[in-house]
Order: C-alpha cells, then structure tokens, then sequence
C-alpha cells in the first residue's frame, strides 16, 4: 500500500540540462514568429505555457491561445531533437540516483513528477539522464495541464488517488523543489514541501521562505529518506 507520495520538480531539483532548455524556446518562438526575444524571462520554477506567454510579452505581442499553442508544439520537437545535448551536456543533480534507486526499493513509495515541463519535454529531460526508469511519468502533474503551478498538486493527488485506490494523506504528500514557486503550489495544494539549493535559488534564501525542510543539496540519502517517507 502507498503510504507516501512523493512529487518533484526536474530542472533544478531532478537534473540540470545546462542551457539546452532555454535554446529550445528560442528556437521554437523563431519557428513560429520569424524572431526571438529580446532577452530571456527567469524561467525557474514556472509552467511552460507561462514562459511562452511573459517571453511573447517581450516581443510586445499578445500571447492568444493560437500562438502558444503553435509555439508550445515546436517547442516539443525542439526539445526532443536536442536529447542528445541533454544527455551531454546535463547531469543528475548531487545524490539523485543514489536517492531515487533507493526509493524505487520502496513498495509503500510513489514518485512522481510536480513540473512546469509539458509531459513530453519532461519525459526527453528524465529519458535523456536516465531517470526515467525511477521516476513514474503517469503520476503528477504536469505544465501540459495548467498554465498556473498552483493548481497542479490537487490535480497530482487525484491522479495517485485513482491509481492506488486510496488517497494519499496530505501530510504524507510532499513536493520536491527548488524554487519559491515550488513552495507555493505546495501550500495552495496543502501539503508539506523540501526545498533544494541545487536550483537558481540559494540555500539561503529558501531557507528564509519557512518550507518544511530546505538542504543544500540530497547526497545524504539516509538523512533525506528518513525525511521524506521514514524508515522501512
């Protein structure tokens, strides 16, 4: 019986993929439009559709349902065509093999995915490192599914709830993250959060925010596993 869910972010928590994500946006707004921004939008922490829409803003266009969705389809097949780049130039981040082949051990533990990544470019980043195979894609919840982070936890525990049979308690759900945004979608979710300062934000300052646990990094697997699910 699942007793705890467990619901990560990827870029920044799960892997890094270097710059690659990024130029996929790039590219994918250049496919559809003829150019690219005059910069770059911080995207840590936000959905995919959310990007698109503050990166058109910089081009001074508004962002109707039509160009995202052209945008957010390129973006797709860019990502896939640079699998081979993330594979490269990406790593796992500190302690995230080890930790996940420990709790794929785990019979009364679910790992999904909690992302602002469409499924498809979720899928490209965690096929590309590796952890694919230790991370369930049909749980969680995805960018693919609200533009708004907020609204995916609720939508992630309903997914586990029909697979399971039973409901996770909110207290035994938790969100893996590195960004402030992955403490406010836990808290809009009502369930507990770790931060991590493997992302864009420092340990310090998400220490400053009050989450249920923050670490530097998860290469302590024991002190994390006792964290996250206790012992077995």
């Amino acid at each position: 019986m699942v007793r705890r869910l467990l619901l990560w972010d990827i870029d920044g928590t799960l892997l890094q993929a270097g710059s690659v994500g990024a130029d996929a946006f790039d590219l994918a707004i250049d496919d559809v439009l003829g150019e690219v921004p005059p910069g770059r939008v911080r995207m840590s922490g936000k959905t995919d559709p959310l990007i698109v829409h503050e990166q058109l803003g910089l081009l001074g266009i508004e962002p109707d349902e039509a160009t995202v969705d052209a945008v957010l389809d390129r973006l797709v097949t860019r990502l896939a065509e640079a699998a081979d780049r993330i594979s490269e130039l990406g790593s796992a981040c500190p302690g995230i093999p080890e930790l996940l082949e420990q709790l794929a051990t785990r019979q009364d533990v679910a790992s999904g995915c909690l992302t602002g990544n469409l499924r498809p470019n979720a899928q490209v980043k965690l096929t590309a490192l590796g952890l694919d195979r230790l991370v369930d894609l049909d749980l969680g919840a995805y960018g693919s599914d609200d533009i708004d982070r907020n609204a995916l936890v609720p939508l992630a525990r309903k997914r586990a709830t029909e697979r399971f049979g039973a409901e996770v308690p909110s207290d035994a759900t938790w969100v893996i993250g590195d960004t402030p945004r992955d403490l406010d979608c836990a808290r809009a979710g009502g369930v507990r959060c770790l931060l991590v300062g493997t992302g864009t934000f420092a340990v310090e300052e998400l220490e400053e925010l009050g989450a249920d646990a923050t670490l530097a990094d998860l290469t302590d697997t024991g002190a994390v596993l006792e964290l996250l699910v206790g012992k077995a």
